[in-house]
């Protein structure tokens, strides 16, 4: 087993045994699932944040990304784990979020935070099933004139093209687990 293969495993682990549930469930795109991926269940914990928040940053340090963000609310708490362990390797790193409609009070802000166009952008994403989220915040983020490097996801439900779409849109595109592999890490065939 490969040093990268450690974390990758540790991490479907905590996935297969916090975040994933078996029954029904209606998905943000309507459709309705079997299994559910609730990757918050995993990254609001010590364990979880440390871990997500290591493996996006061995991500960006090869990519020389210096801004990340992603859509309210699913990205939040990815974009923070990520400043974190930042933090901790002594990176200058700056995060944003993108609101899912414009502030009505304040700034008036779609994109909230540290937001910097002109900084090397990458999107971070909680669980993709039709892309379609990530690719708001692509939007959001190129109509204010930022450009994206990269899109790194949590979890790849594998279906529906959702990595297909996000790469259509950006060409750097990488999940750090997917629903077959959580299932592995679950005892499911």
């Amino acid at each position: 087993m490969s040093d990268a293969a450690i974390p990758a495993n540790e991490l479907l682990h905590l996935l297969s045994r916090l975040s994933y549930r078996r029954g029904s469930f209606r998905l943000a795109s309507g459709k309705t699932s079997d299994f559910y991926v609730d990757v918050k269940q995993t990254v609001y914990t010590a364990a979880g944040a440390a871990l997500i928040g290591r493996m996006i940053c061995d991500l960006l340090a090869r990519r020389s990304i210096d801004l990340v963000g992603g859509m309210a609310l699913g990205a939040i708490p990815l974009v923070d784990a990520t400043l974190n362990e930042a933090a901790r390797r002594g990176w200058a790193l700056d995060g944003f979020f993108v609101r899912k409609d414009v502030k009505e009070h304040g700034t008036a802000a779609k994109l909230d935070g540290r937001f910097d166009a002109t900084k090397r952008i990458a999107i971070l994403e909680d669980v993709v099933t039709t892309g379609e989220s990530t690719v708001r915040a692509i939007d959001a983020v190129e109509a204010a004139g930022g450009r994206i490097s990269c899109v790194i996801v949590v979890v790849d439900r594998e279906e529906d093209g959702g990595i297909r779409n996000i790469a259509r849109h950006c060409g750097d595109v990488v999940s750090l687990a997917t629903k077959s592999g959580i299932r592995h890490a679950a005892g499911e065939a």
